[in-house]
């Protein structure tokens, strides 16, 4: 059977800090954030304008979108996203979750860098 993986990127600017952490990320800093967002599946569409694409790149990002507006470009992700500690695992499994809930066709994971060598990528087993 085939399967299709794509992703779409996004980018966000927001604050935070790690109250448990033992080194400087227990104070509060800022990063320039980059996130991924996989779906998976093995149909693609058969006919019209979406013909021979998993899902539209532009459907992905109307999912995403009010997630960057309202909760994490710009935003302390401490206050925005409710999480007391929020890592890349966190956050990358808060966007998920907020994925899952609006029902992202396909979500396969999320990915989440915090600097341009560090990040974390999050999926459910099923």
């Amino acid at each position: 059977m085939d399967e299709w993986i794509i992703y779409k990127e996004f980018r966000f600017e927001a604050a935070h800090h790690l109250p448990h952490h033992d080194g400087k990320c227990r104070r509060l800093h800022g990063h320039s954030w980059v996130g991924r967002v996989y779906v998976r599946g093995n149909t693609l569409v058969k006919s019209g304008p979406k013909q021979g694409m998993l899902i539209d790149y532009g459907e992905i990002k109307q999912y995403i979108q009010p997630l960057l507006e309202d909760y994490l470009d710009h935003h302390y992700l401490n206050e925005t996203t409710g999480l007391e500690n929020p890592t890349s695992e966190a956050i990358a499994q808060w966007i998920y979750n907020r994925l899952e809930a609006a029902k992202l066709p396909g979500l396969y994971a999320v990915e989440i860098q915090e600097t341009c060598t560090s990040g974390c990528r999050y999926q459910k087993l099923t």
